[in-house]
């Protein structure tokens, strides 16, 4: 049985709000532990690797696990999904992962990192009844859900089963469970197709803010803008950028600007540094700053994107780089562990074992 006072350790060391170090300089909104065949770096090696320089980071597995087909590679083993022709599947046992490493932590670790809730399918429709689940199972333990892919870049096309999609309302039924509990939302959907012809209507963008407007009480953040590898900025990015961002009616959808690849378009000219910088600039409570780093091993190579970023940081407000770097993700986060906290004091009863 559940005791009462094992309910009051979860919920103090849960609820109440962490203090960033004053050392650092950046929280993550996006960080991968592990890779697509489920292997990562260790949860102590990355309190070491976060150091004092990244206070917090929102923590997450990857859902899908790359089969070694032997009659695709033979004896080679892949480890990334550009390896092989084999097809990707939906590996829910991440979320214990996460969750376990999460607990393996002290206390005082434990207040910089939100572990995150990735391991469903968001083309099945009891897809939120996995989530429910992982929150029942471990109280005290997640703060969000993702990041999860519905378009993507060679990802979507190798996914075994049902294609997901922006109006499969598996998806609807899942952003409505997150405004119910309070889970902050990171979602991957590619802004367009890749190589998309010249003025070709980007049916994904279209797709993307109608499912926004239908989940108005959810807080989403959407990942790297919609860039990609190959999906590169539209030529009207920005201005659709800003469209989304200055509608009143979704004041709860945010940007992170995390993965290299995505970092790589953003400061490619002065021209596109100033006009991402001027878009942070008009929005300072709205944007993200996220790593999309896989299994990270040292510090160097973790913060790379960060350094990266040292262009478009340079024309920053003060106050917007410190939103950008800092404070959206305090805001967005600790509002999330406050919340979910709360629906876990009503949802989960106390049961015999």
């Amino acid at each position: 049985m559940r005791t009462l006072l094992t309910l009051l350790v979860y919920l103090v060391l849960a609820v109440a709000p962490p203090t960033t170090t004053d050392l650092s300089v950046v929280n993550d909104s996006h960080l991968h532990l592990t890779n697509y065949i489920q292997e990562g770096t260790d949860i102590h090696d990355l309190m070491k690797i976060m150091g004092t320089k990244v206070g917090r980071v929102a923590l997450f597995g990857i859902p899908l696990q790359q089969e070694w087909s032997y009659a695709n590679t033979g004896s080679f083993a892949p480890t990334y999904y550009l390896q092989t022709d084999a097809p990707l599947y939906y590996y829910s046992f991440t979320d214990a992962y996460i969750a376990m490493a999460y607990r393996s932590l002290p206390s005082a670790e434990r207040a910089r990192i939100d572990p995150m809730i990735t391991g469903f399918n968001p083309a099945d429709m009891y897809a939120v009844d996995h989530i429910r689940r992982v929150l029942t199972t471990f109280p005290g333990v997640f703060s969000g859900i993702g990041e999860f892919t519905i378009h993507k870049e060679f990802v979507s096309a190798k996914v075994a089963g049902d294609t997901a999609s922006l109006t499969n309302p598996a998806l609807d039924r899942i952003l409505d469970f997150a405004a119910e509990s309070g889970l902050v939302v990171i979602m991957h959907n590619d802004i367009d197709v890749p190589f998309a012809k010249t003025g070709q209507e980007p049916y994904q963008a279209v797709q993307l803010r109608d499912l926004f407007l239908r989940h108005p009480q959810a807080t989403i953040v959407w990942a790297h803008a919609g860039l990609g590898r190959v999906v590169h900025p539209m030529a009207k990015q920005i201005e659709i950028l800003d469209r989304l961002l200055s509608n009143p009616m979704l004041p709860n959808v945010h940007i992170d600007l995390s993965w290299t690849e995505a970092a790589k378009y953003i400061v490619a000219s002065p021209a596109s540094v100033a006009a991402m910088a001027a878009l942070i600039n008009r929005y300072p409570d709205r944007f993200l700053f996220g790593t999309d780093e896989v299994a990270p091993a040292d510090q160097q190579h973790y913060l790379a994107v960060y350094d990266t970023y040292a262009p478009l940081l340079s024309q920053l407000t003060p106050a917007a780089s410190e939103q950008f770097r800092k404070k959206n993700y305090e805001r967005l986060f600790d509002e999330a562990r406050r919340r979910v906290r709360a629906w876990e004091r009503v949802h989960i009863k106390e049961t015999g074992q």
